[in-house]
């Protein structure tokens, strides 16, 4: 039996992690870590890392894990096998790994599309998620709140300015909301023109001034498409109309989000930059447990500013409203297209205002469909990316 903050544990919660081995996945593991008398890890995933996963699961001894490139599986096993913990490989497993009967919570750290088919399979099997991808809410996520509410699952935000949100509606739940502001750093290149970043490397738009991220989220950083596909995540996270989901720019990156109530009355939840704090607070919702990651001192920060972001030259931005405006399969095509975009920069074979210019032209070409399924997300990525892919790849 444990005891935290007033809470009686009776045994340790069962935390599968999918994306172990990226920036995400790690941080949940030093939070695991920190508090292994209320936690422990049932299943860890990676993609391809098949050297730090067998490290990981060395440290942290998970019942099973997942290394989704087939290749590596025979490396994987023959390292594990003296700890007696079971190993599979491909992407269907880790799908069928989502539906273990012993996992309490599982912590959705997977990069991209990828998420979205085990994300489901762990609704439908009725598992609290605790969602870092935001993708799979970005191209599902009228499809991904409808099934998390008819098999009764929590889903949780990790994302900092979701958490936030999430924070501040802790006891308003009856309350309407307003407007919720989302704030963003602004990233490597706040007040930069065109002119500048038509000639930026990937090595400078890597160089993020707050956060310590994987390199495609930086470079959506960089683009402001990370804010972009935030607005749409939070439009079904909180089922507010993307009108009233404001992003501006906080470079100080200190107030992670604002909700503002029909009565004027404006919440904001403040924190340093530190992916550990929203990380934990999913882990251990409803309550909050004693850490020792640095604290927040506002006497350090007497000045906050904030600015309108310059849709203009960042134009991700203003693509991802576009795309929840017109709904169905338009969040699916703007998402699909992003990531290749970002993929062929990230490779040298286009320039960083590239990036806006292949979604806007995959947007104005892909055939508009209704979300009547899952079933139209996955054709209309498939498509997407197979053509896209051709041509920038």
């Amino acid at each position: 039996m444990h005891f935290a903050a007033g809470y009686i544990y009776m045994k340790k919660k069962k935390i599968a992690i999918f994306g172990s081995t990226g920036s995400i996945g790690k941080q949940t593991l030093e939070v695991i870590n920190h508090h292994n008398d209320l936690f422990c890890v049932e299943v860890l995933t990676s993609n391809t890392n098949s050297d730090l996963l067998i490290e990981q699961s060395i440290k942290f001894k998970p019942n099973c894990v997942v290394i989704a490139d087939k290749n590596e599986y025979k490396k994987v096993n023959d390292a594990l096998m003296p700890y007696d913990i079971k190993v599979f490989a491909g992407e269907e497993s880790l799908c069928d790994i989502a539906t273990m009967e012993s996992i309490d919570l599982v912590v959705m750290a997977l990069v991209g599309f990828s998420g979205l088919k085990p994300t489901i399979r762990a609704i439908e099997n009725g598992k609290t998620i605790a969602l870092s991808n935001k993708e799979t809410m970005v191209v599902a996520g009228e499809i991904i709140t409808s099934l998390a509410k008819k098999h009764n699952v929590a889903i949780l935000p990790i994302d900092s300015e979701h958490s936030a949100i999430f924070q501040c509606l802790c006891g308003e739940f009856l309350n309407r909301i307003e407007k919720i502001i989302l704030t963003a750093s602004g990233g490597p290149f706040l007040g930069k023109d065109k002119d500048f970043l038509r000639n930026v490397s990937p090595k400078e738009a890597l160089q993020h001034p707050k956060w310590s991220m994987g390199r495609k989220v930086t470079i959506d950083s960089a683009t402001l498409m990370n804010k972009g596909l935030e607005v749409i995540e939070a439009r079904w996270l909180f089922d507010v109309n993307a009108k009233n989901i404001e992003a501006i720019i906080h470079p100080q990156s200190v107030i992670h989000s604002f909700v503002e109530f029909e009565d004027g009355s404006l919440k904001a939840q403040l924190a340093l930059a530190d992916m550990r704090l929203p990380i934990q607070y999913a882990l251990s919702y409803p309550e909050r447990l004693k850490n020792n990651f640095p604290k927040f001192n506002i006497l350090s920060y007497p000045n906050l500013n904030f600015q309108k972001p310059d849709t203009n030259t960042f134009e991700c931005l203003l693509l991802a409203y576009e795309a929840i405006e017109k709904g169905g399969n338009m969040p699916t095509i703007l998402n699909a297209a992003n990531e290749i975009a970002v993929e062929s920069f990230l490779k040298g074979n286009i320039g960083f205002l590239d990036i806006a210019e292949n979604i806007r032209k995959a947007m104005n070409k892909y055939t508009f469909q209704p979300l009547s399924n899952v079933d139209v997300c996955y054709q209309t990525d498939k498509t997407v990316r197979a053509e896209l892919s051709q041509l920038l790849l």
